[in-house]
């Protein structure tokens, strides 16, 4: 199917050369449905112009940060789809163990932070090496700065047990919760942009998930390539339930449980 093209002005123009100025955030990678996403925000807080909504988000942080938080749908909660996670922990991490006694796991586009603590939890709870290294990185240094200050509501913890809750987080007197330093020194929080910044390289298990749902075919692949290109042999990939890779094969990867891709040989 045949992805439909935003129509554009030159003012739409001058909006996007200034969105990836002011962020890093590149709106030609996206697919159809992200500008209309902006369109509708614009519509719904009565922005006639993109000049107009541009200067609002130059002048007005709140206004920024529902944009950011608009298009990179920084919304999440502690182990998110938990079944994929107890794949995780009972039959991916014990096998790419059994490669190495430290783990190098990257959790790309990590937004808020549960997604790592999620990893952090998960690290702790098997004993993993302190010399396991859990990288996360997002484009949105808001919400890098609320993943580090890592406190959080008490529906974002709903999958998690009242036995890790008390282990790995302290009840705040505004009834939030903040994550104990066992987790967060675990972490490397790191500003990257997955379009433009360089990849580390060798790593065990990446996690990329509700990311690249809105981007272009065409950046998606190339996202793939790289994500293949970062792992070791026999790394694996997870990504989100909407986010199936049809084309694994072209990227040397395999799906081996659903959402999760290894990365094989090229002749395999």
């Amino acid at each position: 199917m045949v992805e439909k093209e935003f129509p554009s002005t030159p003012e739409y123009e001058k909006f996007k050369k200034a969105i990836k100025e002011m962020s890093g955030i590149d709106l030609n990678s996206y697919k159809y449905q992200i500008h209309r996403r902006i369109k509708n925000l614009m519509e719904k807080i009565k922005v006639n112009s993109y000049t107009e909504y541009l200067n609002m988000l130059k002048t007005d942080k709140k206004r920024w940060e529902q944009f950011l938080n608009y298009l990179t749908i920084n919304v999440s909660e502690f182990l998110r789809n938990p079944e994929r996670f107890k794949i995780l922990q009972e039959n991916i991490i014990p096998e790419l163990l059994k490669e190495r006694s430290a783990l190098r796991i990257w959790s790309a586009g990590c937004a808020t932070g549960e997604e790592p603590y999620t990893l952090a939890i998960i690290a702790e709870e098997m004993k993993l090496s302190p010399k396991t290294l859990i990288l996360a990185t997002d484009i949105d240094k808001d919400a890098l700065a609320k993943a580090m200050e890592g406190i959080y509501e008490e529906k974002q913890l709903v999958n998690l047990s009242a036995d890790v809750i008390e282990k790995y987080f302290q009840r705040e007197k505004d009834g939030r919760y903040r994550v104990k330093d066992t987790l967060k020194k675990r972490i490397k929080f790191k500003r990257h942009n997955l379009l433009e910044d360089p990849f580390e390289k060798d790593f065990d298990l990446i996690l990329c998930r509700n990311v690249v749902i809105y981007f272009s075919k065409e950046t998606k692949d190339m996202l793939y390539r790289r994500f293949s290109n970062a792992l070791r042999l026999n790394g694996y990939l997870m990504t989100g339930s909407t986010e199936q890779i049809f084309n694994a094969r072209q990227f040397g990867l395999k799906m081996v449980y659903p959402f999760f891709y290894k990365k094989v040989a090229e002749s395999s």
